[in-house]
């Protein structure tokens, strides 16, 4: 199934409009902002700078006509530089959270959902991971709350070298509808 999500540069989908059904490292080349979006099929990740970098937001199926109203919701940034399509995973989920960079420290497998690696596992910080099968998000704060990382299938050796320094993550979320 194909995702697709139409960018507007001014409030109530008005004004230039970008269509993207894949991915998109630089939004800059088709519009200056994005004040209104519209998902109409799929799931996405939003991204504050282009190539995917600096914070980002979860997407699902829907019309958001006032982007700064979405801060209000958990997003942090009103300007949207990139944005990657998250296909739809059939089958397990597998993840291995560290708690040291490099896959050090003490670690857990993880397969569903965990609201909080610290009462869970006893785990003060995640700094690196394995996902092995699944697409997930992970939280810095427990219970699913504050800045979020999309993780799709392979290893991370460093938050922090992705560009998340000072960040920690203390709760996780497989990705499991389709949007």
């Amino acid at each position: 199934m194909m995702g697709k999500i139409t960018f507007y540069e001014e409030k109530n989908f008005q004004g230039r409009s970008y269509e993207c059904m894949s991915d998109c490292s630089d939004m800059s080349s088709y519009m200056s902002r994005c004040q209104s979006c519209r998902v109409e099929s799929g799931c996405f990740m939003l991204y504050e700078r282009n190539n995917y970098m600096g914070q980002q937001f979860f997407m699902r199926r829907g019309e958001y006509n006032d982007m700064h109203r979405m801060q209000s919701m958990g997003m942090m940034f009103d300007n949207i530089r990139s944005c990657r399509m998250i296909p739809f995973h059939r089958g397990q989920f597998r993840m291995k959270i560290y708690e040291r960079e490099n896959f050090g420290g003490q670690s857990n497998e993880m397969m569903d959902d965990c609201d909080n690696i610290q009462d869970r596992y006893r785990m003060s910080d995640c700094q690196s991971c394995n996902v092995m099968d699944g697409h997930w998000l992970m939280y810095e704060q427990p219970h699913y709350k504050g800045r979020m990382m999309y993780m799709r299938p392979g290893e991370y050796r460093s938050f922090r070298d992705m560009g998340m320094s000072g960040q920690r993550f203390m709760s996780m979320r497989r990705i499991t509808d389709m949007c």
